[in-house]
């Protein structure tokens, strides 16, 4: 083989065309080429793998032992290049192929049905593949390409990552049914300094929000949390079981505190509030596409209690 030249896909076009129909001319007008073009193409394949492929004859075209062995890779070579052109047709079109999208826990229960109703309803050819994990493993999952979006609390304040604001939104004081604060409409934020606050485990951001609440109303951090939950749903049960208050995010009261023997309060202007985006690596190949989807989210939104941003 002359490592000098690598065949082209119009040599193996022409060469599988010929395997094909073994007749140059009807060969020729299967793939669109004038027969001289078409032998052309498969005496320069012949000279850049330095075998012969076809033996010609005035009446007919054999393949020779080699043509006959090369043949079928050949085919296999155009049907892999097949291929690879309609997944790239795929990639160029938005909303088709895969999404891996990255959501925090404190996030997904609460604005996943809206994410897979709108995704089903507006983009049926989106592969949307979620992943519920916290904020420092998406950030890594997104950083190594192993997640393509994120939906999470923000600011993140990480070199390289754009985000893409969908809504602010305000946070509760869930108590016991029985507790002093509950049901007010006006506490102010000095209520937190003293009060037995129940937080997530170490790694949530929701843990962080909240004692930066508390912080920001004067709690001091010598304040003991003595006792901590996994997850929302066990949170607030440790509540109602009188073991203490804990914040809540307001799209997860409904869902959260419908089980009984807890009341919500509601805090004074300004109340606490986070913010929630999607994120992605700056300079995504498929950002304008992002873009939508974020826009898309804040419409499918607007009928939560949040204040959606844009």
């Amino acid at each position: 083989m002359n490592r000098g030249k690598q065949p082209s896909l119009a040599q193996l076009r022409a060469f599988a065309a010929v395997a094909e129909y073994l007749h140059f001319r009807d060969a020729a007008a299967s793939i669109g080429m004038s027969q001289p073009a078409l032998s052309g193409a498969v005496s320069a394949l012949e000279e850049a793998l330095g075998v012969q492929l076809v033996e010609r004859t005035t009446r007919k075209v054999l393949l020779s032992s080699a043509g006959e062995r090369l043949a079928a890779r050949t085919r296999a070579v155009l049907d892999a290049v097949g291929e690879l052109m309609e997944e790239a047709e795929a990639v160029r079109a938005p909303f088709t192929g895969v999404l891996r999208l990255g959501v925090i826990p404190t996030v997904a229960p609460y604005l996943l049905p809206n994410v897979l109703r709108l995704v089903h309803d507006k983009y049926p050819e989106l592969d949307l593949q979620v992943h519920e994990e916290q904020t420092s493993s998406l950030l890594d999952g997104l950083a190594a390409g192993r997640l393509d979006l994120l939906l999470l609390a923000v600011p993140l304040g990480m070199p390289g990552i754009e985000e893409l604001p969908l809504f602010d939104e305000g946070f509760v004081l869930v108590t016991p049914e029985d507790h002093w604060l509950g049901g007010r409409q006006d506490i102010p934020r000095e209520a937190l300094r003293e009060l037995p606050l129940l937080l997530l485990d170490e790694g949530h951001c929701l843990r962080d929000q909240a004692l930066d609440i508390c912080r920001e109303a004067g709690r001091r951090d010598g304040t003991p949390v003595t006792t901590t939950a996994a997850g929302l749903s066990t949170l607030v049960q440790l509540v109602a079981g009188g073991l203490g208050v804990t914040l809540l995010p307001r799209t997860a009261v409904d869902v959260e505190t419908g089980r009984g023997g807890l009341q919500t309060g509601w805090f004074a202007d300004p109340a606490p509030a986070r913010r929630v985006a999607l994120a992605m690596r700056s300079g995504a190949a498929r950002q304008g596409e992002f873009e939508e989807f974020a826009q898309a989210l804040r419409d499918a939104m607007r009928s939560l209690p949040v204040r959606v941003l844009g």
